[in-house]
């Protein structure tokens, strides 16, 4: 199985992480590079991005870094011409980055509202929009939307305009990949669960305080059927997956990774 992704161009946003460790975007960055990808790691923190790119040279395998912010639509066309002048085209897009503001309608400023619709939603409208035009002229291309569970129900945490959003990018994976089907281009989400990765435990300690850290992350594991929160790795190995030709007959899903947390009825 080895190779999944060989002679491919994968464009990874938020694939640096937060502090030492495995987040969704770096693991991600990771995989596709074992599997023969050549990556461009996007991030607007460059030393993060750069500390991706060292693990995957290490191995050696090929990774350029892009710094942006996604929710700048002239930094992201400025990446992408970049990633057609230097690689030849793109063939996959993973829009991973994300993350969540607590608070329901009352307690969300306008402001939070606002910031959370464009980083959670509008970035992956904003990387899509120049993607596809790159891939259809290729007849070919995926992309993978990295949502949460938040989008599909409450387990737990008010956070509505997070919830809001994560909903909102699995009905535009839908559309998109709908009007692209016969184009060539796939476009799946995933919907992740509770995650033990960098940004949400440094997210943990900065809402409920360092002291209670341990207590929570026990108590996120116990939330899960089998027992464990997720790491990168799942993430990672499911984005693989509707990469890769494994899934070519796979578009408009939204596969959900997350140890069986939304079936359960409590």
């Amino acid at each position: 199985m080895a190779g999944r992704l060989g002679g491919k161009v994968a464009l990874i946003t938020g694939a640096g992480s937060v502090g030492p460790g495995w987040g969704n975007g770096r693991a991600t960055a990771v995989l596709f590079a074992r599997e023969g990808a050549r990556v461009v790691a996007v991030d607007r923190d460059t030393r993060a991005a750069e500390a991706t790119r060292q693990m995957i040279e290490s191995e050696g395998n090929a990774c350029a870094v892009e710094t942006a912010d996604v929710t700048d639509s002239a930094q992201i066309e400025r990446v992408m011409a970049a990633v057609c002048e230097h690689w030849g085209g793109l063939h996959v897009l993973v829009n991973n980055v994300g993350g969540s503001v607590p608070g329901g309608p009352v307690e969300l400023s306008e402001e939070d509202w606002a910031a959370q619709l464009e980083f959670n939603l509008t970035s992956a409208f904003l990387t899509t929009r120049c993607a596809l035009p790159i891939m259809e002229a290729q007849g070919a291309g995926a992309i993978v939307n990295i949502s949460s569970v938040a989008g599909l129900r409450f387990i737990g945490n008010h956070h509505a305009a997070y919830a809001a959003a994560k909903a909102g990018l699995v009905q535009f994976t839908k559309a998109v990949a709908l009007q692209y089907a016969a184009r060539g281009v796939r476009c799946n989400s995933i919907s992740v669960g509770l995650m033990h990765t960098p940004l949400v435990e440094s997210r943990l300690a900065a809402q409920y305080g360092e002291g209670d850290l341990e207590a929570l992350v026990a108590k996120r594991h116990a939330q899960v059927p089998m027992g464990r929160m997720g790491s990168g790795w799942d993430v990672a190995h499911a984005a693989l997956y509707l990469a890769s030709d494994d899934a070519a007959y796979v578009t408009a899903a939204d596969l959900v990774v997350d140890g069986g947390l939304t079936a359960k009825c409590d």
